[in-house]
C-alpha cells in the first residue's frame, strides 16, 4: 500500500547519494564521458544535430527523447533562442523546450554557446536525474511520476504548463481524484478546475510540496491496490480491501491541498 511513499522517501533522503550511484552506473559513465568530451567541441547547430550521440544525450537530459526525431522543429527552438518573449520557445506552453534553448543558446552566444556550464555539467547533471527517474519508473511508475513532479513543480505558474505535461498531469489528476478521461474535456475547464482545487505557488514551499506528492503516493498506491484486487476476485480478502481502497480514496479527495 505504502511502496511508492516508501522508494519515494528513500530515494529523496540523500537525493546526492542516489544521483552518484546513478551516475557510476557503467553506461551512464560511459555516455556522460563521451558527451563532455565533445560537447564543448560543437559550434553550430548543425554540428550539434549531426552527432546523434551528443544531440541525443542533451534530449534525454531535458525530457525530450520522444522529440528526438523532430530536427526540424528542436532547430526553431534552437535557431529563435529564448531571448525576446515571441521566440518559439517561449510561445510554447511546455517548459521544457525554453530549458533547452537556454542550455544550448546558440542564438545569443554562437560558437560559444556549448562552452556554457548549464550546456556541459548543468546537462550532465540533468542527464543523470533523468536516468534516476526513468530506473525508477521500470519498476514503479509511481515512484517516477512522483520524482518528476518533485523536481518541475517548482518551475510551474500556470495550470496550462500542468497541462501541457503529461506527467505533470497524471500526478495532478491523480492526487486530486480526477480520472484520466477528463483529459478530453476543454483545456480552460480543466485549467479553471485545477485552479480551483490548488494553489501553484504552493509548489515553491518544500512542505508543501512534499505533502502534495505524499497525497499522491498514497492514492497512487490505493488505486494500484484496488486494481490488483479487481484483476485477481478470487484473492482473500480482496473485496474487503478493494472497500478500504475506496474509502480512503474519498477521504483523500475531499482534502484540499494547502489547508
Amino acid at each position: 500500500m505504502l511502496s511508492t511513499i516508501a522508494d519515494y522517501t528513500r530515494l529523496t533522503k540523500d537525493m546526492g547519494k542516489s544521483l552518484t550511484q546513478v551516475a557510476k552506473q557503467p553506461d551512464v559513465s560511459r555516455e556522460t564521458d563521451y558527451y563532455l568530451g565533445h560537447i564543448g567541441k560543437v559550434k553550430t547547430i548543425d554540428e550539434f544535430f549531426k552527432d546523434y550521440r551528443l544531440y541525443s544525450y542533451a534530449m534525454k537530459a531535458y525530457g525530450l527523447s520522444d522529440m528526438t526525431y523532430a530536427k526540424a522543429f528542436m532547430r526553431k527552438v534552437l535557431t529563435e533562442g529564448v531571448g525576446d518573449k515571441n521566440t518559439f520557445a517561449n510561445k510554447l506552453t511546455d517548459t521544457r523546450y525554453r530549458e533547452f534553448a537556454a542550455a544550448f543558446n546558440f542564438a545569443a552566444l554562437g560558437q560559444n554557446a556549448t562552452q556554457t556550464t548549464q550546456a556541459t555539467t548543468g546537462t550532465a547533471t540533468q542527464y543523470v536525474t533523468q536516468t534516476l527517474e526513468q530506473n525508477a519508473g521500470d519498476q514503479n511508475e509511481g515512484l517516477r511520476l512522483a520524482l518528476y513532479f518533485t523536481r518541475k513543480a517548482s518551475t510551474v505558474t500556470t495550470a496550462y504548463q500542468i497541462l501541457a505535461d503529461p506527467a505533470l498531469t497524471k500526478v495532478v489528476q491523480t492526487a486530486l481524484g480526477l480520472p484520466a478521461t477528463v483529459s478530453a474535456g476543454d483545456i480552460d475547464g480543466q485549467a479553471h478546475m485545477i485552479d480551483k482545487a490548488i494553489k501553484i505557488a504552493d509548489f515553491k514551499d518544500p512542505a508543501k510540496l512534499t505533502r502534495f506528492v505524499q497525497r499522491f503516493a498514497a492514492m497512487w498506491d490505493a488505486s494500484q491496490a484496488q486494481g490488483s484486487n479487481a484483476a485477481n476476485p478470487l484473492l482473500i480478502g480482496g473485496a474487503a480491501t478493494a472497500s478500504m481502497d475506496v474509502d480512503v480514496l474519498s477521504k483523500l479527495q475531499s482534502i484540499k491541498f494547502g489547508k
